[in-house]
């Protein structure tokens, strides 16, 4: 939800700020004031692309600013800052913290839906119908849609083990020699997993072992030998100690010392231990100075790892198995690769039927919508079609279409091809409403919504939006009173000669009387006492009086 969204210097607003109420705001004014360019900048919180051409003139740069929440969990909300220089540059902000418009579009954009004609296309993009179906259908489509899923890539993945098993086993004579010298070259040093690292920490012990015994055994004669530090600190307590009964301050010197003492004693016996493990083995140290040879020859040869030796070695097994098994490996991949193909083809005649039983039920309930919208007989009707094995995606087995039916006898065809635009806004305000909550955005924001319609259509317009400002934040911009006096705040959009001359346009929150005027001059022009009477009784009739 936009808490907040503050403007400075797109198009013609110099500096705008708006807070949108938790349901239903409207903008109004006259054509041309400059409401495009407030669309223009919650485009850009949401993540869309910058064009600098929408820098106000004279202007260096644009700045957009919002305080949004983030779903119903979101307690303290996020703060967006959307920069674009004249020059082109941009740069976004993300509570204080550098981001990415990618970011912003995951994040903000995420939870705000533009509704404009032109947006209107994702409506009429079949890719987008299965979505808005289970959206619709819930839990049940989204758990046939995730089991396909898993089943497609499962099916996948065995299609493609059994050809990389085919290919395997069609290879041709020099590729078999050339496997099988590799894999007896490697089987004869026969490197384990492991081996090399276990190498490289204990060979240089073994390569130095006089040095270490002479050091560990110096050290420990050192510190335990006749006369070493620890019967010169043995005597020292010994002599603090008689001291001590004329002050006791160094009985507690004696103390410490004794104390050092014991850790001296402690690291004697450890040095004791080392020594007493350094092995000098001239056999074994050659042993495992060729053993190391040997490696390091295959990692020349095979690397340059010891993994890519190892890779090196499955593979050629693979090649020289292949060819010796008489086909049992794609027997057994063809029949893993058939069983995960029953199990696709299960999994998508479940989700197709989840998708059919919802399918009249959904239709149904838009083409409700759509007769609340005056839309006469006309009819919301969705088909599926199962496609090609070859032609299964991410979306389903089948292709998902909304179709409309203008009236009663007439046939039903794609909605792309036959809805007029105005038809078109119509019938996405009926799928909002019945999608409700379930499409997962929390804004939405309407532009011309209400082309080419009046009279009772516009009423029925009105108490649509109003209806689906219960489960959403909306943000309409109209030329229609009907639905100006629905709004729980109104904000006017005008345009006035700025500084220079130069026009600006300004956003003002209006109520009362200035409320009034402002729906009576979209009654009919003027702010006549008749016209302050209509606005009036209609502003009572939606309880925004």
């Amino acid at each position: 939800m936009i808490d907040e969204l503050h403007v400075e210097n797109v198009a013609l607003i110099r500096d705008a700020t708006i807070q949108p109420a938790a349901g239903l705001t409207v903008l109004t004014g006259e054509t041309g004031a400059g409401k495009t360019a407030l669309l223009s900048a919650l485009k850009l919180l949401v993540g869309e692309r910058a064009d600098a051409g929408a820098v106000r003139e004279g202007a260096d740069h644009l700045l957009v600013e919002g305080r949004v929440f983030l779903g119903p969990g979101d307690a303290d909300g996020h703060v967006v800052r959307r920069r674009v220089e004249a020059a082109g540059r941009g740069r976004v902000e993300i509570d204080g913290r550098m981001a990415s418009v990618r970011e912003l579009a995951e994040q903000v954009g995420a939870t705000v839906d533009l509704c404009g004609q032109h947006e209107h296309q994702r409506l009429l993009s079949v890719g987008t119908h299965a979505g808005m179906l289970d959206a619709w259908a819930g839990e049940r489509a989204a758990s046939a849609l995730a089991a396909y899923r898993d089943a497609l890539a499962a099916a996948k993945a065995a299609a493609d083990e059994l050809a990389r098993v085919r290919e395997l086993a069609q290879s041709g004579t020099e590729r078999l020699e050339q496997a099988s010298f590799e894999l007896r070259r490697i089987d004869e040093v026969n490197p384990q997993e492991g081996e090399l690292e276990e190498l490289e920490e204990t060979l240089p012990r073994a390569e130095h072992a006089e040095v270490l015994l002479r050091a560990s055994e110096g050290a420990r004669e050192a510190v335990d030998g006749d006369g070493g530090a620890t019967d010169a600190l043995s005597g020292a307590v010994q002599t603090l100690r008689e001291a001590a009964r004329y002050d006791d301050a160094l009985g507690s010197l004696a103390d410490a010392l004794e104390g050092s003492l014991i850790d001296i004693e402690d690291v004697a016996s450890q040095l004791r231990d080392y020594r007493d493990g350094v092995e000098l083995d001239p056999e074994e140290l050659a042993r495992m100075q060729q053993r190391m040879a040997s490696l390091q020859g295959l990692m020349c040869t095979f690397g340059p790892t010891m993994g890519d030796v190892l890779a090196r070695r499955d593979r050629a097994r693979e090649v020289v198995e292949a060819a010796g098994d008489s086909g049992e490996r794609e027997r057994k991949a063809r029949r893993a690769q058939e069983a995960a193909e029953a199990a696709l083809a299960k999994a998508a005649d479940a989700l197709d039927a989840v998708r059919a039983k919802a399918a009249p039920r959904f239709a149904k309930a838009v083409t409700a919508q759509m007769g609340r919208l005056e839309m006469g007989s006309a009819q919301l009707e969705v088909a599926l079609e199962r496609l090609p094995r070859a032609q299964w995606g991410a979306a389903g087995p089948s292709k998902v279409e909304l179709m409309y039916r203008p009236g009663t006898g007439l046939t039903a065809r794609p909605l792309r091809r036959i809805a007029s635009g105005g038809e078109v806004s119509r019938v996405m305000l009926a799928c909002k409403v019945v999608l409700g909550e379930a499409d997962g955005v929390d804004t939405l924001v309407f532009d011309e919504v209400d082309a080419g319609v009046g009279g009772s259509t516009a009423r029925a317009l009105a108490a649509v939006l109003a209806d689906l400002a219960k489960t959403h934040q909306i943000i309409v911009v109209t030329h229609l009173a009907q639905v100006a006096v629905q709004g729980e705040r109104h904000y006017l959009v005008a345009k006035h000669a700025g500084t220079g001359d130069v026009p600006e346009t300004q956003l003002a929150e209006i109520s009362g009387d200035a409320r009034v005027a402002e729906i009576a001059r979209m009654l009919s022009g003027d702010t006549s006492e008749l016209s302050l009477e209509h606005a009036q009784a209609l502003l009572a009739e939606a309880g925004r009086a």
